[in-house]
């Protein structure tokens, strides 16, 4: 038979157990806790210097890419000026040849002026007519 004395003594005993189960169970999560959070911080480090490091390779990228950017655009200034220069040289040897010819030919220059006259003439009548129709 238990002795209320050996039933206190029993109880305490429990109760002590219970306590020092239930720190360790503390300590445990603690410890769980603490791993998460040192993985967590790891892991977000190591994701940090990724970052940085992507950030390092697209920065040279980007600059790469605008000079090319400026450079291609330079080369289509260029051209176009390149091609206004051959069209505006074209329209002086026109100027000049139809120079020449009006000061060599100028009865058929005349002729030839009042004929292209006359015809854009007509396609203006015709035009007109149409439009009031």
């Amino acid at each position: 038979m238990k002795t209320p004395a050996s039933s206190t003594s029993s109880f305490h005993d429990a109760a002590s157990g219970a306590r020092h189960l239930s720190d360790q169970m503390l300590n445990g999560a603690e410890h769980a806790a603490d791993v998460g959070r040192t993985l967590a911080n790891d892991t977000l480090d190591r994701a940090e210097n990724t970052v940085r490091q992507l950030r390092g390779s697209i920065d040279p990228m980007v600059d790469k890419l605008a000079t090319q950017a400026q450079k291609l655009a330079r080369q289509s200034l260029d051209m176009a000026a390149q091609a206004s220069e051959r069209a505006q040289r074209s329209m002086h040897r026109y100027a000049d040849v139809t120079t020449r010819y009006v000061a060599n030919e100028p009865v058929k220059a005349v002729l030839i002026a009042a004929a292209v006259g006359a015809a854009v003439a007509l396609l203006v009548a015709s035009a007109r007519n149409r439009n009031s129709r």
